[in-house]
Parts: structure tokens; sequence; C-alpha cells
């Protein structure tokens, strides 16, 4: 069988509503759409853990957590912790390694446990006093030989990065807007990629991990900033649940501008990939999809960031494009983190190779529009505790309700159930008015965090009440 090739952009903290032709956020993303219209939009596409490196093990492995390595943010904080990619975790880009593919990556990785070492070479120590950017040894890299990354670098107008040869204390420096440089990284790629494939035929797999929406907002280029510009609060920031007059509204609609600017910059990267694509005549050979690790609140529910189980931190975007292969149109598929990596191994035609300790499902069926393929009824949320005070929170999504379950050891467990499709805003927890609804979701949630060893501290009170 003939493999197709592999592109997978992912844009850090790009929430779902951020695609200009959902109509939702007032973003102009012309690229974006381009590729919504010619691919399948997955609208109930979700992160199950909407923080940075646990989201990103997550697609990179189909497992949990608690199974990956990665419970928690990598940082120097959580290392002595344990917290960190196991190396002998089979990601889908060591099956690909296996299956011959050349395989590429590029830009932001945060799954590798920094050193003291790294103080000295990468990003530094911030102001949080952590050290979060870190060099990946060639042997933790999964499977992925063209190496072009950094750990965690916030620096977006003057990022750094790692080649694939290069030493911990040699990352190189740039002085160019992160997403744009990987860009042009990527595009040399693909045409190497392209004249490869005349000499010898192997597919190719190249992810390609930007930083920006993320912060820091003002890390974006001047040109992307006009369409935002004159927009008031009110039309930047249009989802009912935001309250403009609080003191997060109005920082939200300060940032609200940057984060959309870095979202056409991010548009108009991802233009440029799928142009070399038909420029190089791969576009009909190669499976392409755009998603994120989370989304951001930007104000709603009066929370400026990500980590939480509201619609605009969960949701995230998901298109993928596969000319005569994915149907067109939008499609309402529930697709969590740990269903992404053995869904891209179906969809390549590897499905018999998802590695057995995978532990989400391969929605490829779906997707390739075989007649009756199965679907996900329930994705999970996970918000674990630090123990820093924070509650321990877990949550249930269906395609119409979510319930969500919040535990503190002073207080017990908080239910909440929210009807997704008469309230998307989220503003009335309806789980009262819907007590038999509630106590089923209480026990399928009971039993799916059993099942994947997580350790929910209110897991004995979850299944009492329910």
């Amino acid at each position: 069988m003939n493999h197709p090739n592999l592109l997978v952009v992912v844009a850090d903290q790009f929430r779902a509503s951020a695609i200009g032709a959902l109509g939702q956020d007032p973003t102009h993303t012309p690229a974006l759409d381009r590729l919504a219209h010619e691919g399948r939009v997955l609208t109930h596409a979700v992160s199950t853990y909407p923080v940075c490196s646990p989201a990103r093990a997550m697609l990179l492995t189909g497992q949990y957590p608690w199974s990956n390595g990665v419970p928690f943010n990598v940082n120097s904080e959580t290392a002595p912790w344990g917290v960190g990619l196991r190396p002998d975790a089979s990601c889908w880009s060591d099956v690909l390694a296996d299956e011959g593919y050349r395989l590429g990556y590029i830009g932001k990785w945060h799954l590798t446990p920094p050193t003291a070492a790294d103080e000295e070479a990468g990003e530094g120590r911030r102001d949080d006093g952590k050290i979060w950017d870190a060099w990946t040894p060639p042997a933790e890299r999964h499977g992925f030989s063209f190496w072009y990354s950094h750990g965690c670098c916030d620096q977006h107008l003057q990022p750094h990065y790692w080649r694939t040869e290069a030493r911990r204390e040699s990352p190189v420096q740039v002085q160019q807007w992160s997403a744009e440089h990987e860009t042009d990284v990527a595009i040399d790629f693909l045409r190497v990629a392209a004249w490869s494939l005349d000499s010898t035929p192997r597919p190719f797999a190249l992810m390609v991990s930007l930083n920006p929406p993320h912060q820091p907002f003002d890390e974006v280029p001047d040109r992307y900033l006009p369409p935002y510009a004159d927009l008031s609060p009110a039309e930047l920031l249009n989802r009912p649940n935001v309250d403009l007059d609080s003191e997060i509204g109005r920082q939200a609609a300060e940032i609200a501008r940057h984060y959309y600017a870095a979202v056409t910059g991010v548009d108009e990267q991802v233009g440029r990939m799928l142009h070399e694509l038909d420029l190089l005549g791969l576009a009909d050979d190669t499976v392409v999809v755009f998603t994120s690790d989370h989304g951001m609140q930007l104000g709603s529910h009066d929370l400026m960031y990500k980590s939480v189980p509201f619609e605009e931190s969960v949701r995230v975007p998901f298109v993928v494009r596969w000319p005569g292969h994915v149907a067109t149109g939008v499609d309402d598929l529930l697709l969590g983190s740990v269903d992404v990596a053995p869904t891209l191994l179906g969809m390549l035609g590897l499905s018999e190779r998802i590695p057995d300790e995978v532990q989400g499902a391969d929605c490829s069926a779906a997707l390739l529009g075989a007649d009756d393929a199965p679907r996900l009824v329930t994705a999970l949320y996970l918000g674990p505790a630090r123990g820093n005070g924070d509650p321990d929170v877990r949550g249930l999504r269906t395609d119409t309700h979510k319930l969500v379950v919040e535990h503190r050891p002073e207080s017990g467990l908080r239910v909440r159930l929210v009807d997704l499709v008469a309230d998307p805003y989220e503003l009335v927890d309806v789980s009262a008015r819907h007590p038999g609804l509630t106590s089923q979701l209480l026990a399928e949630l009971a039993d799916q965090l059993e099942s994947t060893g997580d350790p929910f501290a209110g897991l004995s009170l979850l299944r009492g009440a329910a």
C-alpha cells in the first residue's frame, strides 16, 4: 500500500472560534477558511487537558497523562517530580519512523524536562523562577530525524532553535517572528522531501508546532494588526459570557487585538505551506491537519487563559484535508486529544500498527466516510490539582452536554451540568433539572477515570454521587 504524506500544524493556544469561516471571533483567516472549505471541520474537537505539555503529550501518544508521563506542564519545578514525556512511550511518529517515513519536527516541543544546563543554553530562567526551555537529546525525539526545535521559548521575535545535530550549548539564534521563520524551515523541508520522492519513494510526515498566538501577545508583527485596530471592545469580544466592564474584561479587550493579529499571522503561514504543497504537486497525496493544544478564555467567564473546563479553553480547531478521501463539510464528530494519534495512524492506513498502549480511539473510519463507522459518544476533561489549593477537576462531554465535577478536601464534591445545545456559552447549571442524566454521566465519568488509572481524589465521592 502507498501511504500518503502527513502535514500536522499545531498553533499554541488557538481557540476553535478563531477560524474566521466559523463566524464567531472577528478574525481574518483566509488560508484557514480555504482549508476549511477544502477539508472537513470538526466542531466538537476538544482538548482533553487544556494545558501545553499534557495536551501535546496526548496528541503524540494517544495516552492519558498518567501513562505518558506528563500530568503537568514540563518545567524545572515539575522535572524533579518525574514530569516529562517518557522516552519509551510510543508516539505516532515512532510508528511512522518504523514504517519508513521521512519525519520532521519544527517549533515548540515542551515535553523534555529542563536541567540546570538548559538555563545557560536556552531561554534562561523566567520571572516565575522556573526554567521552561530545554534541549531534547536525539534519543528522546521519538522518530523525528529532522529536528528544528526549542523546548519552550516565548521570545517570539527573537527565537532560538536546536537543529538536528546541534549540541545543547549551540542553538541557532534568529531575528524573525517565530511562526514565519518556522514556516520558512517547513517549506525547505517540503522541497527536500519532494525532491527525494523522485529518487527514494518514502512518504514524509512533518509536524509544525507554532508558538503564536500564545503570549507574549505584543510580540507579533505590526502588519497583522490593522484588521483589528478600529474594533470596539464589544466587537472584539462578542461572546455573551464576557463582562466588558470587569477588570478581566477590559484587559481581554486590549489583549484581543494582538491575539487576533497573531491568529492572522499564523493563518498567513498556513497559507504559505498550503501554497507550497500545491507548487510541489503534493496536495492530493498529503493529509493536512490544522489543530491546537488548547484554546483561551479571553475574558469569557471572567477568566483570561486556559486550564478550565469552559468551551473557550477546551474546544480546539481540527480541520483535516485529504482530497478524494475526506469529504468536505462540517462534522460534529467528537474527538479528544488522546484520539488524535490513533486517528492519524488510521488515516495513513496503519490502524493495525496502533500501539497496544494507546488509550484513545481511532476515528479515521468516520473521517474517511465508511458506512456505519463508530463514533465517540464521550470525551474526558482533566484538570488535576497540583496541591496548591486549586480544586481537582474532571469532566465528561457528550455531543449535547458537559458534566464537570470539582473536588476540594474541605468541601467535597461540586457537580455542574451544562446543556451545550441550549446554552453554548455555559451560563446555566442544569444538574438539578436533570438528575437522571446527571447520575448517568457521573457513573460513566467514574468508570472512565478508573479505567485510565486517574488518581482523582474525589473518585469515591463521585461513585457515591452517581
